[in-house]
């Protein structure tokens, strides 16, 4: 019986140290159907020269513009025919039996459309990494965080985490996806760029039906920050604006006015800390992102179909307010916060 083809995408823009650095990895995979493909976002650095001299029996994309994250891998997987799409980080290290167990899992349930491994830095090993962990949660009024990530605290992996279960997403940083499923939802929004179009893909998955699961038997190493460095105003912008937008599209037209109006309270909250920390940067990134989802409210008549599920009865949902609980109640880690 033959193993369903998978596709490993590694969209890449002017980002030949990592694919130098991290490429051997990924050609080492041992699993047996797999494709190995670069997207290219039109880099101005040599990566296409270093992978056609260095890798030639890889395919390359071209793509002829940045088109940031989302438009690049809906332009690229246009072109790419798989049973599974695997989106992969290009600062992204990976053990050589890293997708077999994904793939198991995921055939085993054809409700599984999306599935994660467990992440763990890079530079620190014993750590999980920001972008996912070992499976991505939300809480009810729409702030993401992770089995083993919550804001800026980060746990050690000690094993706590390795059983296999429904997430709210997956981290777009090793994100497997059933081909189908990403034609049939229309791929990533497009107009996000970048930042949080994964838990958007992920909402819209279970609200089609589907599963999204974590897969802690495989495991791959994240830099994390490689496009976008944590500290920068753009990362800031996209991920307040992108959370807000995503919030208005795939909520009830009732939970999404209460929750986008406590939001906006919210943010501000959050502008005034980075202004009084000096961050005046980060404080125009948060203004200027509720301006653009004003003036993208206004303008997009082309909004998903308004759903009646409610977030919380969708799975990886904390029915509670995670801002209160870790800055208020002091809770800091996954177990202290979803603990009854």
């Amino acid at each position: 019986m033959q193993v369903p083809k998978v596709a490993i995408v590694i969209l890449n823009y002017n980002g030949k140290h990592w694919l130098q650095k991290f490429l051997p990895s990924v050609v080492a995979t041992t699993y047996t159907n797999a494709d190995i493909i670069i997207a290219d976002n039109a880099s101005t650095d040599d990566s296409v020269a270093f992978l056609a001299t260095q890798y030639p029996q890889l395919q390359i994309i071209n793509i002829p513009t940045n088109q940031g994250f989302a438009k690049g891998y809906n332009t690229a997987l246009q072109q790419v025919n798989a049973d599974y799409y695997v989106l992969l980080n290009s600062d992204v290290e990976v053990t050589p039996n890293w997708v077999t167990p994904i793939i198991e899992l995921m055939e085993s349930n054809a409700t599984i459309a999306v599935c994660q491994p467990k992440l763990l830095s890079y530079s620190q090993p014993h750590l999980f990494e920001h972008a996912g962990a070992s499976g991505g949660y939300i809480d009810k009024f729409g702030y993401p965080f992770a089995r083993g990530r919550v804001f800026e605290t980060i746990e050690v992996d000690t094993g706590q985490f390795n059983n296999s279960i429904p997430i709210f997403w997956a981290s777009g940083a090793a994100f497997f996806i059933k081909a189908s499923i990403y034609k049939q939802l229309g791929g990533l929004d497009e107009y996000f760029f970048a930042h949080q179009e994964e838990i958007d893909m992920c909402w819209r998955v279970q609200l089609a039906g589907y599963k999204v699961m974590v897969c802690p038997q495989s495991i791959v190493y994240h830099v994390g920050g490689g496009t976008l460095q944590q500290g920068s105003p753009t990362k800031t912008f996209l991920n307040f604006r992108n959370n807000l937008i995503m919030l208005a599209k795939n909520l009830p037209i009732w939970q999404a006015t209460y929750t986008i109006s406590f939001r906006f309270l919210l943010d501000a909250i959050a502008a005034y800390r980075f202004l009084f920390s000096g961050e005046f940067s980060h404080f125009k990134a948060v203004a200027k992102a509720h301006i653009y989802f004003v003036k993208w409210l206004v303008t997009n008549k082309q909004l998903h179909k308004f759903t009646r599920v409610s977030i919380i009865n969708l799975e990886g949902v904390l029915n509670k307010s995670i801002v209160y609980n870790y800055f208020i109640k002091k809770k800091k880690t996954f177990t202290q916060i979803t603990q009854l």
